[in-house]
């Protein structure tokens, strides 16, 4: 994958402790010239560095209050209403153009405590800035940075790269998602070829549908996003950053299609149990029926013999209860022999 893969991605939880001298809300404050980390500033300093040449500011924040928000809209002539989405979180994914900049809101996933933990990073990119905003427990970017940092070359091409890094660290964090998921659906699958399912694998499998389904909700608007940053239509890209977009756009498009699949799986292993389960019900009923019509032919017998009449001529026949008897084995040896050739017994 791309530049913002990691070995082993950091999962903030709870904000970030703020560093000596900076403000609660933010991350991290940088100037980069021609790649190059010039120095930390700042919020207040962001304008007059965005403006020069070779230079990109990126700034990273951690669900910024209103006044913090406020400043950095002031710093960078934010729209008012990309402001007013970055202000709440639980938006839908999507990529908004407002003149030269871009507004970008991204859903982050994660794994912890055995079920999807979402965040949401919201994204505003504009000639010689970046402005991430996380809100909940969305994944930090410390690592994005430092990774970025490493490659001078490439963090050249400025707020361009940046945004890719972003959009990659965020579409590669997806896959362990999937592939922890997909450990449990397979061990669903063989348990109910196994054994049936229990209430407690039906109750968990219904969740892991309803888990990728929010999920699924989160990167098929991805899609979308990252296919635009393939063209030349959107603000300041750079034609030579197309084929990295492509790549992500390739990664997201792989992971709609592993939601895709696990869903079916997952329909396939209850409609499977249900099967199972309405086979075995038919197969008690079968055997439940052969023996109840087994049972039948002595009951009716007795039944018949019971009736305490004094003229029934059977009565008065010397071997009349042998052959009642041997009449009602034969007959019950039929019917066993003829529900066993069945298969119902």
């Amino acid at each position: 994958m791309g530049p913002g893969r990691q070995d082993g991605p950091l999962f903030g939880k709870e904000a970030p402790p703020v560093q000596p001298g900076r403000r609660p809300g933010v991350v991290a404050a940088a100037v980069y010239e021609n790649g190059q980390r010039t120095r930390d500033i700042d919020i207040s300093e962001a304008r007059a560095w965005k403006g020069r040449d070779k230079a990109v500011v990126w700034i990273g924040l951690h669900e910024p209050d209103e006044v913090l928000l406020s400043e950095v809209q002031a710093q960078f002539d934010l729209h008012d209403l990309a402001i007013e989405d970055a202000r709440h979180a639980h938006q839908r994914p999507k990529l908004e153009i407002y003149g030269d900049g871009m507004f970008i809101v991204a859903r982050t996933a994660h794994m912890g405590g055995g079920e999807i933990v979402f965040g949401e990073t919201h994204l505003f990119v504009g000639r010689g800035y970046v402005v991430s905003v996380r809100h909940g427990p969305s994944t930090s970017y410390n690592q994005v940075r430092q990774r970025c940092e490493a490659s001078p070359a490439a963090l050249a091409h400025g707020e361009n790269y940046i945004l890719y890094s972003i959009l990659d660290f965020i579409v590669d964090n997806y896959m362990p998602v999937v592939e922890g998921i997909h450990a449990e659906v397979e061990e669903l699958e063989e348990r109910v070829l196994r054994d049936r399912l229990d209430k407690k694998d039906i109750e968990r499998l219904y969740f892991l549908r309803r888990s990728l389904l929010r999920l699924r909700n989160a990167v098929v608007p991805l899609v979308d996003v990252c296919r635009r940053h393939e063209h030349l239509d959107l603000p300041g890209m750079d034609a030579t950053m197309h084929a990295l977009f492509r790549d992500v756009t390739d990664h997201v498009r792989r992971v709609q299609e592993d939601i895709d699949t696990l869903r079916e799986v997952l329909a396939f292993t209850f409609e499977a149990s249900l099967m199972i389960g309405q086979s075995e019900q038919t197969e008690i009923s079968r055997k439940l029926a052969s023996w109840a019509a087994i049972l039948a032919v002595p009951t009716a017998i007795a039944g018949i013999y019971g009736m305490n009449f004094d003229e029934m001529p059977e009565l008065k026949f010397r071997y009349g209860y042998f052959v009642v008897l041997f009449f009602i084995l034969a007959v019950c040896s039929m019917l066993y022999r003829m529900f066993r050739r069945a298969k119902w017994l």
